[in-house]
């Protein structure tokens, strides 16, 4: 079982950033692979970002590459999401999300952070 909780939401302008952590219990968090997804109000979760076990391999979608980077430290059972140049577009509810497999769908999820992009 593997649980996860996110932290470092909250209200920003547009142009600024904020730092997303996911801190995960259990001891495969360092062979787990990683994602963060959002959603925003009245539309599907979307995949934003992923990493894996080790973190040599990331992958980001389009309409946040270049903005945000993924990271984790296995030391601290930690992964984060560094967010520059927010948008309002950003707005979302952001979800960390883990799976034992490099593909595949997740097996946990949190219960997410609230980021706000005021324009």
């Amino acid at each position: 079982q593997v649980q996860l909780v996110e932290s470092g939401g909250g209200l920003v302008q547009a142009g600024g950033s904020l730092r997303l952590s996911c801190a995960a219990s259990g001891r495969t968090f360092s062979t787990n692979h990683m994602g963060w997804f959002r959603q925003a109000p009245g539309k599907e979760r979307e995949f934003v970002a992923s990493i894996n076990w080790s973190g040599g391999s990331t992958y980001y979608a389009d309409s946040v590459k270049g903005r945000f980077t993924i990271s984790r430290d296995n030391a601290k059972n930690t992964v984060y999401l560094q967010m520059n140049s927010l948008k309002p577009e950003d707005t979302a509810v952001y979800y960390c999300a883990s799976r034992a497999r490099a593909v595949g769908k997740y097996d946990y999820w949190g219960q997410g952070t609230q980021v706000t992009v005021s324009s």
